[in-house]
């Protein structure tokens, strides 16, 4: 039986992702870059409103989840259900949050693949209807 000090510490794929999820639900944004490669490419999916390619943990938590808290009420990503494969984690979510300008909730599917060596994510992609975020954001 695994104790909570070797989740904190564990350097299988699947833990250190969701040490990802826990901390970007926190809003632990120190936490967040911990579990980030050096070189770690994040990318937001084309027609995101974050859209791109961002690299190191600094430029992760400034492009993306910074950003997202400026124009979001309590955006999170619900992970749900682990599919692991070596280095290779896909986790099928759900994003909630509620966008400061127009007031609109959002409740969408997403996918995020990520690739984790040596106990740090070095790779990071996004799936997600864009449409229903874009939505959510138009008055």
């Amino acid at each position: 039986m695994s104790t909570t000090a070797d989740f904190a510490t564990s350097t299988a794929p699947a833990d250190v992702v969701r040490r990802q999820y826990l901390a970007s639900a926190a809003g632990d944004l120190e936490a967040l870059r911990a579990t980030l490669a050096p070189d770690v490419e994040w990318t937001e999916m084309a027609g995101f409103p974050l859209a791109g390619t961002y690299r190191t943990p600094d430029g992760v938590t400034a492009n993306v989840m910074e950003q997202l808290g400026k124009e979001w009420d309590d955006w999170t990503a619900h992970d749900d259900t682990y599919v692991v494969d070596g280095d290779n984690v896909v986790v099928l979510a759900r994003y909630t949050a509620t966008n400061k300008a127009t007031d609109k909730p959002v409740d969408v599917r997403v996918a995020h693949h990520f690739v984790v060596r040596g106990g740090l994510i070095v790779r990071f992609e996004q799936f997600v209807d864009t449409a229903l975020v874009r939505d959510a954001m138009t008055a």
